[in-house]
């Protein structure tokens, strides 16, 4: 997927709790965009408790960092008919430490990736391949409040709870945090299409 990714892209962010609509029963959560936020803006948001979701041997030989969304059909492929494979082979063997980062085209890849950080590290990867395995089922719709369940549902079957989705989904903060740290991550370095690997800091793009 090609698109506008970096610093100033029209990033779409939770401003008010997607918990508190999920609670209430009430109309979709509001949203505001903050992606055309200046480089100070940005940096002016704390992005120090996200953490880098990474697995395989810290001390392996071959560093990847994947860019990519969860509304991303692409990203899906790669971690359907690629990723299996890669972990198998160079992750699972110590042959290869893998991170993967989030880009947001759009508030659902958002909402996304705040049900799988919801897991903490031990369940994030299993979370996403959930959400890349079941893209086109919970993206179907044109309905928020149907993409909404359907999210909270994979996160249920993940094993979370009500109240532990509530909790991460009303989190405005982390959410704020999230969005500025894909920003600032895009733009260190040049991230402008998904799927991209970083592979030992030689970027390759639209994978």
């Amino acid at each position: 997927m090609n698109r506008n990714i970096i610093l100033g892209a029209a990033v779409i962010a939770v401003a008010t709790g997607f918990g508190f609509w999920m609670t209430t029963g009430g109309s979709t959560p509001a949203i505001t965009p903050i992606g055309a936020a200046n480089a100070q803006e940005v940096n002016d948001v704390d992005t120090s408790g996200i953490v880098e979701m990474t697995i395989g041997a810290m001390d392996a030989p071959i560093t990847i960092v994947e860019y990519a969304s969860f509304t991303c059909p692409h990203c899906a492929n790669f971690h359907k008919n690629v990723f299996k494979s890669l972990k198998a082979d160079y992750i699972d063997t110590g042959k290869v430490k893998f991170t993967y980062r989030d880009v947001y085209f759009d508030p659902y890849g958002l909402w996304a990736s705040m049900v799988a950080r919801c897991g903490g590290e031990t369940r994030f990867f299993g979370i996403s391949e959930m959400l890349y395995s079941q893209q086109r089922d919970w993206l179907a719709s044109d309905d928020r409040s149907v993409i909404a369940d359907k999210l909270r549902n994979i996160g249920k079957v993940a094993g979370l709870s009500t109240d532990e989705l509530n909790v991460c989904l009303n989190d405005n903060d982390k959410a704020q945090a999230l969005v500025a740290w894909y920003q600032k991550n895009a733009e260190a370095d040049d991230v402008q299409s998904t799927p991209s690997l970083i592979i030992d800091g030689e970027k390759m793009s639209n994978m």
